[in-house]
């Protein structure tokens, strides 16, 4: 079956509809552009027909870009083939400029038939820039839709065309934040900002009405006509100069040159602004080739695409019946439950929040109040939804309210007494088919559930702050917990459209066990004489959203203080104490717990904005004279955390090598141009890694020493996805 079909009407208007079988969204495949040459070919060699309206036979869908399994493995298939691959790349390009210029006469530009685009909703990535190619863009008013060009947030750029045809209709600058950001919009703001021509009731419709009376000057795109200047000048005027070199700066600025799709945008857009629209076009394409073969690029498409994908579809959910969630029950309104509360209501899922006073039942209730109206204040929701979703929230001190619920998530303090008293009052309340999890990030579950009387339906669900932004959830399986208690967790993660993770339990689970060494490696230098902006800086140019000592301020420093204490109880005479637990004991006793106190590793002014690191601490630790090279700080850093990864496979902690990464990249936002740390492990190399844990472990202690595992991999030349993936 084709996925582009052409047909006719009376009127000698052709119709292209995009259907591709199986799938509920459009995406672009190989048997695709080959499909949309012959129906392009066809309605251009036929003279009955007038002019053509591209459109989908997916509901509430144009397209949803680029089959990305399929950019996945074009790397190996075009290995050491450059020109072969620059000539499949161009393929798309061709056909959309056939669709583009068609029959027009390529010196007075007239003859041509006019294309239009009539989308029924959603248009990403190659979707859109399919419809930039048309002549005019209709959309149907779908408030749900989402159009734009969101490739760099899996590590690629607009190849199809989009990137030179957007710069050439916007401007550099203008263009930037659809490139460089990959920020959507709905219709009506698409609309408002040029990336649509009109909106439609009926956009097949209004298409094919404007096809019928467009002119030669309706379908001549400004690139293409006589005297064409780029909006904003091109990079060799002195006007482009300054928009090209600033966007460049601001790019680099927030890249920090961790992301290679940004350099290759940066160079595509760059240098094909230097020549003409279609030497612009084998540009872009040289560029996004060169980005294909770069192995960050695979490694984000895998990890955020297809693994992420797999994983939110259930790849690991136990064989038993639909656990779909009907009535949460959550314990306590604090931030973290509250957050629950109205991800859950949010899902539409009925909602019992509790607390210990009415008062702060109900301020937790309104924190859902709060994320609404500000929603409403953007134009993203409306009163009438917002009443909907809250009259989901009962907030409340009865704990009896919790006798029909299917499933609990207790919040409460982070406390095993506090958590344990709770489990046995609430479990003789709830239906025994119920399911108990607790969010915590630190206690074992195993334990936690030695106060449940059903142990196979105890289990963790650790949530990350804020809820309602974060995309993780990790769920915890304890010893004893049950298939059941583990699909029932799935199942909830997937109604609030969060992607989960299941790891086995073990101090700190997976994600906090990695973490945790990260801002304890940085406090380390910072005790060792560091600088602390080299750290920091260090951390940002590995491509981490946020430095380590930053890090520290955002979760506070006396919670630092406590895991490091219920750490050192914990393990006893195996605990690796340092000068670093010194440093935050001081701190706290100083009252400079971070960014809640407006006063910690940095400095804040009255409104709790950063003003600059603290310089106070060096009175403490003076900064040496002699400040390690940047590679050193770089790796202590990384491996601090990758480490901890690979012992967690090694000890069975991680069970699917995918929720490593996954987790990693959307946890704690590692270094998301490598895909996590098996990702980036794989890129450099296993013997690479333990010449660097061996290089670190006889300079800075035992900590680094590599794992049995990694060695393993090392020694057999093996790389940790050709080994563990499934």
């Amino acid at each position: 079956m084709t996925e582009f079909t052409l047909t006719k009407d009376a009127d000698g208007v052709g119709i292209i509809t995009w259907d591709v079988p199986g799938k509920s969204m459009n995406v672009l495949t190989e048997q695709g552009i080959a499909d949309l040459k012959t129906a392009i070919d066809a309605a251009n060699a036929d003279e009955a027909i007038n002019g053509v309206v591209v459109t989908s036979a997916k509901e509430g869908s144009f397209g949803a870009g680029a089959d990305l399994n399929m950019l996945a493995g074009v790397a190996e298939k075009w290995a050491g083939k450059p020109d072969e691959m620059l000539e499949n790349t161009m393929k798309i390009h061709q056909v959309m400029r056939a669709m583009e210029r068609n029959t027009m006469d390529p010196k007075t530009n007239k003859g041509g038939k006019p294309y239009a685009i009539a989308m029924t909703g959603t248009a990403l990535g190659a979707a859109f820039e399919l419809a930039l190619a048309g002549h005019r863009i209709f959309c149907a008013p779908n408030p749900k839709a989402k159009i734009g060009l969101p490739e760099i947030m899996v590590g690629l750029f607009p190849g199809g065309g989009g990137t030179t045809r957007l710069i050439r209709k916007f401007g550099l600058m203008a263009a930037a934040p659809y490139l460089l950001q990959g920020k959507t919009l709905a219709p009506e703001a698409a609309k408002k900002a040029g990336l649509i021509d009109e909106i439609a009731d009926d956009p097949v419709a209004a298409a094919r009405e404007w096809v019928l009376n467009a002119t030669d000057a309706d379908i001549l795109k400004p690139w293409d006509a006589k005297g064409y200047k780029m909006p904003g000048g091109t990079p060799y005027t002195p006007q482009g100069f300054m928009t090209s070199a600033g966007a460049i700066v601001m790019a680099n600025g927030e890249a920090n040159g961790a992301f290679p799709a940004v350099q290759a945008l940066l160079n595509a857009a760059y240098n094909g602004a230097l020549v003409p629209f279609d030497m612009a076009l084998k540009v872009e394409a040289r560029w996004f080739n060169n980005l294909l073969m770069n192995p960050s690029s695979a490694a984000m498409i895998r990890t955020l695409f297809v693994n992420k994908g797999a994983l939110e579809k259930g790849a690991n959910r136990p064989d038993v019946a639909d656990q779909t969630v009907k009535k949460v029950g959550i314990l306590g309104a604090g931030m973290m439950g509250a957050g629950i509360a109205y991800v859950s209501a949010k899902a539409g899922i009925e909602v019992v929040l509790i607390d210990q006073t009415q008062e702060a039942a109900d301020k937790g209730k309104s924190y859902s109040t709060g994320l609404l109206d500000k929603a409403i204040s953007r134009r993203k929701s409306t009163e009438e939804k917002k009443a909907a979703l809250l009259s989901k929230i009962t907030a409340s001190t009865d704990l009896e309210l919790l006798k029909d619920v299917d499933l609990v998530v207790e919040a409460v303090f982070e406390d095993t007494g506090v958590k344990a008293e709770m489990t046995k009052k609430v479990e003789a309340i709830i239906p025994e088919s119920a399911i108990f999890a607790s969010n915590t990030s630190t206690l074992p579950i195993t334990g936690l559930a030695e106060a449940s009387v059903r142990p196979e339906q105890f289990i963790g669900i650790h949530f990350f702050s804020p809820v309602d932004k974060m995309l993780l959830v990790e769920i915890i399986k304890g010893e004893k917990t049950g298939d059941v208690a583990v699909a029932k967790a799935l199942d909830f993660v997937r109604q609030i459209r969060k992607t989960p993770i299941v790891v086995n339990d073990a101090r700190f689970f997976y994600a906090n066990r990695c973490i945790i060494p990260y801002g304890g490696e940085a406090n380390r230098m910072i005790t060792e004489g560091v600088a602390l902006p080299l750290i920091d800086h260090a951390a940002r140019q590995l491509g981490f959203p946020v430095g380590p000592v930053q890090l520290g301020d955002e979760t506070s420093v006396d919670l630092a203080v406590r895991i490091m204490k219920a750490t050192k109880a914990g393990m006893g005479d195996a605990y690796d104490a340092s000068e670093a637990d010194n440093l935050i004991v001081w701190m706290e006793e100083l009252g400079r717990l971070g960014r809640k106190s407006k006063a910690g590793y940095f400095d804040y002014d009255d409104k709790g904005k950063r003003t600059g690191f603290w310089k106070g601490i060096h009175d403490k630790y003076p900064v040496a004279d002699e400040q390690p090279d940047l590679e050193t700080v770089q790796n202590r850093l990384m491996m601090a955390q990758v480490l901890e990864a690979v012992r967690a496979l090694e000890e069975g902690v991680l069970e699917d090598i995918r929720e490593g990464d996954v987790g990693a990249v959307l946890g704690w936002g590692f270094a998301p141009w490598s895909g996590g740390p098996f990702g980036w492990l794989d890129i450099i190399g296993a013997k690479k890694a333990v010449e660097i844990c061996d290089d670190l472990e006889a300079r800075f202690g035992k900590r680094f020493k590599a794992p049995d595992l990694l060695r393993d991999v090392a020694e057999k030349g093996d790389t940790f996805y050709g080994r563990f993936s499934s």
